[in-house]
């Protein structure tokens, strides 16, 4: 593999992937703007409108991540190597996401935010075996910005599947919206926890408690959810105390004792 070519190809990847998520709400494709389609299906597991503004953290760090990998003093970063041409597919599954979203082409869009989803998955992974010794450079722009992505993409591939089912004519079956979106939470709350256990990460947790409490704004109408969001949002925070608290050295944990 060329790592000139690759890292050429990430910085070529996040432009191009930023240029088409403006043209997607500027122009916008389909006359429909991204927010305005999820707004138009009456499903629970979907945040307030600001919650959507971590889109722009999201781009702002993987930015970050392009320009210090192709600085030349990056040439042989591990880490680098350890993402290889994951992150251009996943630049490609959220270029092409977002057009099967805009045409209403719901039954796609499962497949290509599953597609982004597993890219980042990848990516996480494989970066997991240098989390612990990296550099402060390398959990600023590499480890942390791909630890906000896989969170928010979390939360995005289960609030796109349910509009998706709800697009297909399922309702629920014997279970209401409002249970469902509990069950949803338990998931969120479950993964948060298997990830702060394996990585102690709080970036990751920190977009789900963000998220959360988005889901809580926005369903306030739904006694139900709400109160399901908050204590999952609740639950998250604790985890994130807990994420901080195995991160500190010995001698620091014996003084919050």
């Amino acid at each position: 593999m060329n790592s000139k070519v690759l890292r050429f190809a990430n910085v070529a990847a996040i432009i191009s992937t930023i240029i088409v998520n403006a043209l997607a709400n500027i122009l916008p494709f389909n006359g429909l703007d991204t927010g305005s389609i999820s707004d138009g299906f009456p499903v629970r597991f979907v945040p307030a409108g600001y919650v959507f503004s971590i889109w722009g953290l999201i781009y702002l760090g993987l930015s970050a991540f392009a320009i210090y990998q192709a600085l030349p003093k990056q040439a042989n970063n591990p880490a680098v190597a350890k993402i290889g041409w994951w992150f251009v597919a996943s630049c490609a599954f959220n270029c092409s996401w977002l057009f099967a979203w805009h045409y209403l082409q719901f039954p796609l869009t499962i497949v290509l935010i599953v597609g982004l989803l597993v890219s980042l998955i990848t990516i996480y992974r494989r970066l997991s075996s240098l989390r612990a010794n990296a550099s402060n450079a390398d959990r600023w722009l590499i480890h942390t910005p791909f630890s906000i992505y896989l969170g928010w993409a979390t939360v995005a591939t289960i609030a796109n599947a349910t509009i998706a089912l709800y697009d297909a004519g399922w309702r629920g079956g014997p279970l209401s919206d409002s249970v469902w979106t509990v069950i949803l939470l338990v998931i969120g709350v479950c993964l948060a926890a298997f990830i702060t256990l394996r990585q102690r990460d709080v970036a990751y947790d920190a977009v789900l408690l963000w998220a959360f409490i988005g889901i809580a704004v926005k369903q306030a109408a739904f006694p139900v959810v709400m109160g399901a969001a908050i204590v999952a949002a609740v639950a998250i925070a604790v985890l994130i105390v807990l994420a901080v608290i195995r991160k500190l050295p010995t001698q620091g944990r014996k003084a919050l004792a």
